[in-house]
């Protein structure tokens, strides 16, 4: 556990109101060329959640246009699209430098009662509990990968059938991930909700260089976020564990395509994720 680390993800995540229907977004003290794409999905839904009451969010559809500066805060402006008796949409640009860097439209609904079915929750190897964490996974790359090895963690990973880095053999087209907020989170769904949009973006472009014996957290591949969709079905805690079952339908043009189905520990599918995203040698740029 990591308390601090997730109390640090609460506050990255708590905008700070400038106007109406604008807020303004910090990114975390960290060496990175570039801003996390879960951290800025995560702070425009929260952006857009501040401007409804009485829903809760069901969908969101966001582009990454340009890539966020680290060092500088980010603006998210909300328009407020709709608003019905059931449903409310919301459109947000993230905004650095006087440009869009990334768009949101997100979907919020009344809670209703209706038809219930699922895809069942895959089998799984092995308890999260029993499974390596990151630090422990990676130990054998610790000089190579430097600070990045030791920053705190504000999500806890766990793989039932990891393959480590230097391995080349192709894999399958699917993988299996644990994860959870590495400590407690207050009880306001809206943040359980943000911190599953934060942590989704983890790992579900990584799939798609499996079956090609690649391997990003290396650094021997250029990967970027092109956009991202998710909906949410059935409530959850991010805070407990959730089995992240990801698979890669194309690679194809300099993309990958990979989807995702986010299950609580008791096999209920609370949300659906799809992203494509660029993945190219390292020597080639966006």
């Amino acid at each position: 556990m990591d308390q601090a680390a997730v109390d640090a993800l609460i506050t990255l995540l708590d905008l700070e109101p400038i106007e109406e229907n604008i807020f303004r977004g910090q990114s975390p003290d960290e060496d990175r060329q570039r801003v996390f794409g879960g951290q800025v999905a995560g702070q425009a839904l929260v952006a857009a959640a501040r401007t409804v009451d009485g829903k809760s969010v069901h969908s969101l559809h966001a582009y990454f246009l340009h890539a966020g500066d680290p060092n500088r805060p980010i603006l998210y402006e909300v328009d407020r699209i709709r608003d019905s008796r059931t449903f409310a949409t919301r459109r947000v640009r993230a905004i650095q430098h006087g440009r869009p860097i990334f768009g949101l439209t997100a979907s919020f609904q009344i809670p209703e009662e209706g038809y219930d079915h699922q895809f069942p929750m895959p089998p799984t190897q092995a308890d999260p509990e029993t499974l390596p964490d990151f630090r422990a996974r990676m130990a054998p790359w610790k000089d190579l990968l430097g600070d990045w090895y030791d920053r705190p963690r504000s999500i806890d990973t766990r793989y039932p059938d990891w393959h480590p880095p230097d391995d080349r053999t192709p894999g399958p087209m699917f993988e299996n991930m644990w994860f959870r907020a590495n400590g407690t989170l207050p009880d306001d769904p809206v943040l359980h909700q943000c911190v599953v949009a934060y942590a989704s973006d983890i790992s579900v472009l990584d799939t798609s260089l499996r079956p090609h014996g690649a391997a990003g957290s290396l650094g021997e591949v250029f990967m970027v976020s092109l956009d991202h969709a998710m909906w949410f079905h059935r409530p959850f805690r991010a805070d407990d564990w959730l089995l992240y079952a990801q698979d890669t339908p194309s690679a194809s043009g300099g993309r990958g395509l990979g989807r995702g189905l986010i299950y609580t520990r008791d096999g209920a599918l609370a949300a659906s994720v799809v992203q494509e995203g660029v993945i190219r040698p390292a020597r080639w740029k966006r």
